[in-house]
């Protein structure tokens, strides 16, 4: 198979982000993820309409949603015949989907797909011991009412009735995605005061984007919500200073105002060819020309939140371009830190050379272009809808420019990074 397609974005949507335990307490990755793409079919009047794909994914899920994307698919309003797989990298998912359709549709295989996410941290799934589930199973087998409930108790010991919720900590490391980012910090010599300047300021500029109307065609009404209630326009570097290290307690820089908060939500983007976009009379936003992913040994030193800074530029060299070839610069805010570690390492000549193996260094971006909507500090993050967010914001900015171009850039758990670049001629 050879590409022959561009691979245009034609518009996305997504529901407000909400703090975990908040609107969304009780709806799921399921109901999120319906609205969402029930939403995406209103917009673009795909009603009935067979797709080529739908992938859609989650990070935190039950066992029931091992079919999430097909289940949400029947309910969304597109046609029952479309496709639907359900996917997982961490907080590069949906971005990641974006790529899986965007290559499905170069390639011809498909001429128009959703890419999206949807993440709780609020229904989260509690797991019991292995040996409660094979007495459970046990019990279900029995076939009198003496025999369960004889099954039920013989042998039982209250150890039996410990739960384990869902790890925070690398498997491979014991640490949270927080206490490693703070050896990062350390590592960069990020100081506190630049991390809630960061923070401030991702505050600042989503509030400014939606007094401005920037994403009323973006943002859908969810549940009552209206704006994501992460969202703090009030908030202040003395606000931000107040608050004590989140990791680590004794000398930490990361706090819950730095770092992303736990959050619920969902995001959905529509991508297509010219051709199917041409037929229904819908107009590409921006085209998605290049991606790239890589990862770090994370368990043998290298920082756990890194990886795109290998990602950029292996994808700027495929592309032709350097850092600074672009008007915007959507960067995830997993934590202010790790923004502020990837500039300064592609500033660095000793890691670009050494690590990246480039003979001079990657180099300064302009603040100015970076995040300029905000990002997941003061939007939220729930982790599989981030990439979907990202992509749908960047392109509406693109098609407002008139031309230009974007990089997208998101760091995972497990190491790894997903990276995008988005053009409109």
């Amino acid at each position: 198979m050879t590409a022959s397609n561009r691979v245009g974005v034609i518009g996305g949507i997504r529901i407000p982000f909400c703090r975990n335990n908040t609107a969304y307490a009780d709806v799921g990755n399921f109901g999120m993820a319906v609205k969402t793409l029930g939403s995406l079919v209103e917009r673009y009047g795909l009603h009935g309409q067979e797709l080529g794909e739908v992938a859609f994914g989650a990070v935190i899920k039950h066992a029931s949603d091992w079919n999430l994307a097909r289940e949400a698919v029947l309910s969304s309003g597109l046609a029952p015949t479309t496709p639907g797989i359900t996917t997982a990298r961490a907080c590069g998912t949906s971005l990641d989907n974006a790529i899986l359709i965007a290559n499905k549709i170069a390639v011809g295989q498909i001429e128009a797909g959703i890419a999206g996410g949807s993440d709780t941290t609020s229904d989260v799934p509690i797991v019991y011991s292995r040996s409660l589930q094979q007495r459970l199973l046990a019990v279900n087998r029995a076939k009198t009412l003496k025999d369960k409930l004889k099954t039920a108790v013989t042998g039982f010991s209250l150890g039996e009735l410990k739960p384990s919720f869902p790890g925070v900590a690398e498997p491979r490391t014991g640490k949270s995605m927080g206490d490693h980012c703070e050896m990062m910090a350390r590592e960069w010599r990020i100081p506190r005061e630049a991390q809630d300047q960061l923070a401030l300021e991702s505050h600042r500029k989503a509030a400014a984007a939606y007094e401005r109307g920037f994403f009323d065609d973006l943002v859908v009404p969810f549940r009552a919500v209206r704006r994501d209630n992460i969202l703090r326009p009030d908030t202040t570097l003395e606000k931000l200073a107040a608050l004590k290290p989140a990791f680590d307690k004794a000398g930490g820089t990361l706090t819950a105002g730095n770092s992303s908060a736990l959050s619920d939500g969902a995001a959905a983007v529509l991508l297509a060819s010219d051709d199917w976009a041409a037929r229904r009379g819908l107009a590409v936003q921006a085209y998605l020309t290049h991606a790239q992913v890589a990862a770090v040994d994370f368990v043998h030193g290298e920082g756990l939140l890194m990886a795109p800074t290998i990602a950029v530029p292996r994808m700027l060299a495929a592309a032709g371009l350097t850092l600074q070839d672009f008007d915007f610069y959507e960067i995830h805010e997993a934590f202010a830190a790790q923004v502020l570690c990837t500039l300064r390492a592609w500033e660095s000549a000793d890691y670009c050379r050494d690590r990246l193996g480039l003979e001079r260094p990657l180099g300064a971006i302009d603040p100015a272009r970076i995040n300029v909507n905000g990002s997941s500090l003061a939007l939220g993050h729930p982790f599989a809808a981030t990439g979907a967010r990202i992509v749908a914001a960047l392109a509406k900015l693109l098609e407002q420019k008139g031309a230009g171009r974007g990089l997208i850039s998101i760091c995972t758990a497990g190491g790894m990074g997903v990276t995008a670049i988005l053009e409109r001629p």
